[in-house]
C-alpha cells in the first residue's frame, strides 16, 4: 500500500475517480449525508490518499484555511476499518500541511463521535458542538510541534 500527496492538477483521471468513489461510498452510502461533495475546494487542495491496488482505501484533503498560517483538513475517511489507515492518512496529511504547506496550525471539523480519535493524535477541541449536514461536529486544532502524548 502506498501513500500519495498530490495537488488536484496532477491527479490522474483514475485517481480522481477512485477518490470520488471512496468519498461517495463513505459519506453518501454509509453515512447517508446528502450534500454536494464537489464544492470547489478540491482544486486548491492537496489530496492525501492511500491505495491498495487501484482502490483508494484512505483519504484526506488539506487546503488553506481562513486564518493566517491555517491549513484545514477535511473529507477524512477510510473504506476499511480496524487497520490503522485513518491514523496513517491523518499523519501523512499533517506532515504535508506542516511541511509542504508551511502551516502554523491545522484545523478540522470533526464529527463529534470521532473527536476522541483526533484527540489521540494531538488535536484539541476549540468550539462547542455544532451541526453540519445534519451531523454534530466540533472544531479541532493542532499547532505545529504538538503531537499525541
Amino acid at each position: 500500500m502506498k501513500t500519495f500527496v498530490k495537488p488536484f492538477s496532477v491527479l490522474t483521471p483514475d485517481e480522481l475517480y477512485e477518490i470520488l468513489r471512496a468519498r461517495g461510498t463513505v459519506f453518501l452510502l454509509e453515512q447517508h449525508i446528502h450534500y454536494l461533495d464537489m464544492d470547489g475546494t478540491d482544486r486548491q487542495a492537496l489530496h492525501v490518499f492511500m491505495r491498495d491496488g487501484e482502490a483508494v482505501v484512505a483519504y484526506a484533503r488539506i487546503f488553506p484555511g481562513d486564518a493566517e498560517g491555517e491549513v484545514h483538513m477535511g473529507r477524512v475517511l477510510t473504506t476499511r476499518r480496524g487497520e490503522g489507515l485513518g491514523r496513517k492518512v491523518v499523519e501523512a496529511a499533517l506532515e504535508a500541511a506542516f511541511g509542504e504547506m508551511k502551516a502554523r496550525f491545522v484545523s478540522l471539523d470533526s464529527q463529534s463521535y470521532v473527536a476522541e480519535f483526533y484527540r489521540h493524535l494531538g488535536f484539541h477541541q476549540v468550539s462547542d458542538e455544532f451541526v453540519l449536514e445534519g451531523i454534530p461536529h466540533v472544531r479541532m486544532e493542532m499547532e505545529k510541534g504538538e503531537s499525541a502524548s
